[in-house]
Formats: C-alpha cells, sequence, structure tokens
C-alpha cells in the first residue's frame, strides 16, 4: 500500500521545538520532491518547506525561514521538518506531499503534489 505516514506532533510550548517525519511505505522517496504543508481552523492549507529529490534545493515560507528546517534521509526513506522557536501562530496540522521529480524541483503550491499525501498531525504551540 503507497502511503507517507507523518508523525512527531503535538504540544508545545511557545519557544519550543519539535521534529516531524514523513516515512514513505510502499515506494521509495529517492526520485520525489515533498512539501510539507500546513492547515490551521478555518484558513487555507499553504506550504511552509520543500525538499528536491536529492535534497539539493528546499525553500522555505517567509514566515518560517530561519525557524525550520527541512531534511531528507533517503536511505530511511523520510523526510524530517524540525521546527525551533515555534509559535503560536505555527499551530496547525501539518501535512506532507509527494511528486515524482527526479530533479532539482520543489514546490509550495499544495496543487504541484499529484502523489501521495500524508494524514496530517497536529502541531499545538501553546503556554
Amino acid at each position: 500500500h503507497v502511503q507517507l505516514v507523518v508523525s512527531g506532533g503535538g504540544l508545545v510550548q511557545p519557544g519550543g521545538s519539535l521534529r516531524l517525519s514523513c516515512a514513505a511505505s510502499g515506494f521509495t522517496l529517492v526520485s520525489y520532491g515533498i512539501g510539507w504543508f500546513r492547515q490551521a481552523p478555518g484558513k487555507e492549507r499553504v506550504g511552509v518547506s520543500c525538499i528536491s529529490s536529492r535534497g539539493s534545493v528546499t525553500t522555505y515560507a517567509d514566515s518560517v525561514k530561519g525557524r525550520l528546517t527541512i531534511s531528507r534521509d533517503n536511505a530511511k526513506n523520510t523526510v524530517y521538518l524540525q521546527m525551533n522557536s515555534l509559535r503560536p501562530e505555527d499551530t496547525a496540522v501539518y501535512y506532507c506531499a509527494s511528486d515524482f521529480r527526479p530533479m532539482n524541483w520543489c514546490s509550495l503550491s499544495a496543487p504541484a503534489y499529484k502523489g501521495s499525501w500524508g494524514q496530517g498531525t497536529q502541531v499545538t504551540v501553546s503556554s
């Protein structure tokens, strides 16, 4: 069964850290660009970060630059999103998505991802 499994969310105080994982099952991520997206209640899903298939290209939304770091370990078939200095406005459900792009490509646009989407994990930043 082809799927992405997202984990690592939770409740954290402002200024805290979390690391999200996006693990592929049933396929290998090595030729896929991966994007991380988030959706807060009542708001649209927006892209926060993405990484190309080999990790040579990364992109961040302005709102998370300097605080979030995306990385991938193709040997473990997993992409990570390290989130530091978290703020209440980072509260959202976080999703990862894949698209078959064996090249230096990634995008923060959700419609660009035609492959699998993870189920989402809740991140809540609150004191």
